[in-house]
């Protein structure tokens, strides 16, 4: 009951009627947007600059504006951008590189050429049914398999053997054992 009264209390929060905090009601429009600019730098100590952003808004609902920072390669990227009623529209200004993609060393090189062959070798055994070459055995893998395989067979032997006395003491049984013959149709 407590939690139901609590999200009771925290729905009528979230619901609740805000208007009077901005000035405006939800029945009075608002007015049309004015023209406005501003502009700032800043960095992350004194006398060090690694932001840049300035923005102007032409009283029709058009906001233009550019920020610029320094990426961790410490290299200046700048983005120009238009925000308008169709949303916001970035333009991307010296990000070439960032999307250049890294040249292979010749190790990589080399190992993406032996993983190729070996995908399109197995590929082509599926294609065709061949088994796979399956690894070999080291002699460690190869001694624990034999020692498996040797528990294996005297427990099957035990239990062959458990199985045949507990089969002869079955039949001795029998063989002492009288049987009960009783009627059903006979009452006493």
């Amino acid at each position: 009951m407590k939690y139901v009264i609590i999200a009771a209390a925290l729905i009528s929060v979230c619901l609740a009627d805000v208007s009077h905090i901005s000035g405006y009601s939800t029945t009075t429009p608002l007015p049309p947007p004015k023209p406005y600019s501003f502009q700032y730098e800043a960095g992350r100590y004194p006398g060090h600059i690694d932001r840049v952003h300035q923005e102007a808004g032409d009283g029709h609902g058009i906001i233009h504006g550019t920020y610029s920072y320094i990426d961790p390669k410490y290299k200046v990227r700048t983005v120009e951008y238009t925000a308008d009623k169709n949303g916001f529209h970035p333009a991307l200004i010296n990000f070439e590189d960032a999307y250049a993609q890294p040249a292979d060393s010749e190790a990589v090189r080399l190992a993406k050429e032996k993983h190729f062959r070996l995908y399109h070798r197995i590929a082509e055994a599926n294609a065709h049914n061949v088994p796979a070459n399956l690894p070999r055995d080291s002699a460690s893998v190869a001694r624990a398999k034999d020692r498996h395989n040797e528990l294996y067979h005297r427990i099957a032997e035990q239990h062959a053997a458990i199985a045949a006395q507990r089969e002869a003491e079955r039949l001795a049984y029998e063989a002492t054992s009288v049987v009960n013959d009783v009627d059903d149709d006979q009452t006493c």
